[in-house]
């Protein structure tokens, strides 16, 4: 509801919504409860919600995602702002193709992102998203919200996908389109991880371009 709103305040009924991972998440709800507001559809690096929901089921996705059960725990943001202990760049190692890992543009994504991971609030902030998705699945408003995500996405929708994803498994966003009644389009892009926009930008800014015409 929030991102939609945003788009109502900027003075548009709609638009082309694009969004990775968990932004991916955020569009392909808009999608399903905010149809009005999604022209079109691009998710990189996401499975439908209940996609992932599936996945779960299978040894390779829990382990894809254990770090996700260890985030459920009390104060597990402290370990992302320790001096001492660097998961930031683990996780990012772990989730990358091999080719854009030994690059200097890796290197400084690094940074960035574990300067942002060490500032207390934005860590606490960045584990609350995994703590609602892992424990709101027995909960009347996790179980809610799959069964509402279940309505079909009338918007054309882009799914862009690395193939060396090591977090949001290939084999598990596949299906999605099962979920997707409007034009669709699968595009898996080889030797790229789970930051297509970082790993091969100009690849991805492209197929984006080509898909909001």
């Amino acid at each position: 509801a929030d991102a939609a709103a945003v788009i109502r305040s900027l003075g548009e009924t709609e638009a082309v919504v694009v969004g990775s991972d968990w932004g991916g998440l955020v569009g392909w709800t808009m999608a399903a409860l905010h149809p009005r507001t999604v022209r079109r559809l691009v998710v990189i690096s996401a499975a439908h919600p209940r996609r992932l929901r599936a996945g779960m089921s299978t040894a390779q996705q829990r382990r894809a995602m254990a770090y996700a059960l260890r985030f459920q725990l009390p104060a597990a943001e402290q370990r992302l702002t320790r001096a001492d202990d660097d998961p930031v760049a683990d996780l990012m190692r772990r989730w990358s193709g091999p080719s854009w890992v030994h690059t200097s543009d890796f290197a400084e994504a690094v940074e960035r992102y574990r300067s942002a991971a060490r500032i207390p609030q934005a860590a606490y902030g960045a584990m609350e998203y995994y703590r609602w998705a892992g424990r709101s699945q027995l909960r009347p408003d996790g179980l809610r919200f799959a069964r509402r995500m279940a309505a079909p996405i009338t918007a054309p929708t882009l799914q862009l996908h690395g193939a060396q994803d090591g977090h949001v498994l290939p084999a598990t966003a596949r299906g999605s389109d099962r979920y997707v009644a409007g034009a669709y389009r699968w595009r898996e892009l080889p030797g790229v991880g789970h930051f297509p926009h970082e790993e091969a930008p100009d690849e991805v800014t492209a197929a984006i371009a080509d898909w909001a015409r």
